[in-house]
């Protein structure tokens, strides 16, 4: 019989030791030297590189749509505002004949 292994666990990295990998890759290292300096899986950083792009282009979309409709947002108070004047002058002009 041969002994049980203990079962790996995940190491779990914080997000300021991710950030610091991805400014180690920005700085012109490669993922392989990076993950060989810091004993970590290439494919693992390549991970969290895609993972890191893909969150720039979420929060870039969402402020993109925030200023949007808040654009529109002002746009329908306006128009709703346009909407009460022209009530009232049609009250007025209706109320002359």
């Amino acid at each position: 019989m041969q002994p049980k292994k203990a079962p790996k666990t995940r190491r779990k990295y914080d997000a300021d030791f991710k950030t610091e990998v991805l400014k180690m890759l920005d700085s012109g290292q490669t993922a392989a030297y990076v993950a060989n300096a810091l004993g970590v899986s290439e494919n693992l950083i390549y991970r969290w590189k895609s993972v890191n792009q893909v969150g720039k282009k979420v929060v870039a979309g969402q402020s993109e749509l925030t200023t949007e409709n808040q654009q529109l947002k002002e746009r329908v108070r306006q128009l709703e505002t346009e909407r009460e004047i022209l009530k009232k002058a049609l009250s007025i002009f209706s109320r002359a004949t």
